[in-house]
């Protein structure tokens, strides 16, 4: 087989391709086989018509699409793999010859990669804080497992307090009328949550058991109901049950409680230790995405529209998987959000545009510095994965290898450690010297 390609302008090209007869009559080999398992002729039992007799009956030009249908894909991912080119979509094929004993002439034209022309990547400056952590950091994490540990005490007489975990029935009505999802029974909420639209909770305060109660909210104008959002509405409520936390002392024993150490001391350098090691990580993610940013924000490319739109579609295809793990999907969802499907994509058009600019200058700077994933760093990704998933290595690897994912976790691989050459090859600029 023979392939070329000429750019034609930007990222557009041709790919010129010529197939040899014998592969040729090797797909019409194959389509014959396909097509006379279907096709009836008197004094011959389905599939068993002789070629010749098909072909005199039926046209040997009968065959040449399934055989074309079979031959063009194979053939094009070939040339693509010879000329060493990177499509971004699919191609606009053109058959220019194709018959029995004759080569195939085809050409696509085919949008590539776009170039990146690299500017500074190495030694770029990126903001660095000294990682604290206050004693007012370390109380408000005690006081958060406070809260959670704290015992709920029911309240036989008296009214509601902010803080209390009330049980309510309540319905919701616009103009007089009741509105859909505005209704509930027996309902738990914590008061001063914040689970509740602003003022709700407030009037709940000072209602007593068996209390009912009209409450006056508005919406917010950014509710994401579209019938409800900036509209005034009238809650019908009764309260059945009030539930104050006991909140239990913050001393050894609360340490002993809720955790494996013995002291409260020992549990606050534990705290903080914990607390110092997630401040360092977000430390370390906000570095990693500062330096990629000024790479990408130093070179220069123009991004395909079509490459944006495959991002915007990965990550509605990532949000519906987040809402079906949540038991929602997308219907739902804009259902009751009011958005739609062309809105969303449109929200996320810039950030799928800077995804994109990321990825590839981080795929140009690879290319540059032959950063690669050796196999011992797909191999030590497969034993990281089988302990998440508790399969074996070599398991996954040959599911990978027969999705053709292998390739794709290669690539990942080299793109983190693309990433961790950016931030190697950086500055580190202290946040307090910065001029105000």
């Amino acid at each position: 087989m023979k392939a070329s390609w000429e750019k034609i302008e930007k990222n557009l090209g041709v790919l010129t391709v010529e197939v040899e007869p014998e592969k040729v009559n090797t797909a019409l080999d194959k389509a014959f086989k396909k097509v006379v398992a279907k096709v009836t002729v008197p004094g011959f039992r389905k599939g068993k018509v002789p070629r010749a007799i098909f072909e005199k009956r039926y046209g040997v030009e009968s065959l040449y699409q399934d055989a074309l249908d079979i031959l063009l894909p194979e053939s094009y991912f070939e040339a693509v793999r010879e000329t060493g080119i990177e499509p971004i979509d699919l191609p606009d094929i053109e058959v220019e010859q194709f018959g029995k004993g004759q080569e195939l002439k085809f050409t696509a034209k085919v949008q590539v990669k776009p170039e990146v022309k690299l500017g500074q990547y190495k030694g770029l400056e990126v903001e660095e804080q000294e990682v604290t952590v206050t004693s007012e950091e370390i109380d408000a994490e005690l006081k958060r497992l406070q809260q959670r540990h704290a015992e709920l005490v029911v309240v036989d007489e008296g009214a509601a307090q902010m803080g209390d975990v009330t049980v309510i029935d309540f319905e919701g009505f616009l103009d007089g009328q009741p509105f859909e999802g505005g209704k509930a029974e027996k309902f738990q909420l914590e008061l001063g949550s914040g689970s509740f639209i602003p003022g709700f909770e407030d009037q709940i305060v000072g209602m007593e058991l068996g209390d009912e109660k009209d409450i006056e909210v508005t919406f917010p104008e950014d509710y994401h109901s579209e019938q409800l959002k900036g509209k005034k509405a009238v809650f019908k409520v009764k309260l059945h049950d009030i539930k104050r936390k006991n909140l239990p002392e913050i001393d050894d024993e609360f340490a002993k409680d809720v955790s494996e150490f013995d002291t409260l001391e020992q549990f606050k350098q534990d705290i903080e230790k914990r607390l110092r090691e997630q401040k360092e990580q977000e430390q370390k993610r906000a570095k990693e995405s500062a330096v990629v940013e000024k790479a990408a924000a130093n070179a220069e490319l123009e991004i395909p529209p079509v490459m944006i739109d495959q991002e915007i579609n990965r990550m509605l295809q990532d949000f519906g998987n987040r809402l079906r793990m949540q038991g929602m999907n997308l219907d739902l969802y804009y259902q009751y959000s009011g958005q739609t499907e062309e809105k969303l994509k449109e929200q996320w058009r810039g950030e799928a545009e800077n995804r994109v600019r990321n990825t590839l200058v981080l795929e140009a700077i690879a290319a540059a510095e032959n950063i690669e994933a050796s196999e011992k760093d797909v191999q030590s990704e497969l034993e990281n994965m089988a302990s998440i998933y508790q399969r074996p290595a070599d398991e996954l690897r040959s599911i990978l290898e027969k999705n053709g994912n292998l390739e794709s976790l290669k690539n990942d691989l080299a793109i983190r450690k693309t990433i961790d050459f950016l931030v190697e090859h950086s500055k580190s600029v202290s946040n307090a010297a910065q001029p105000r």
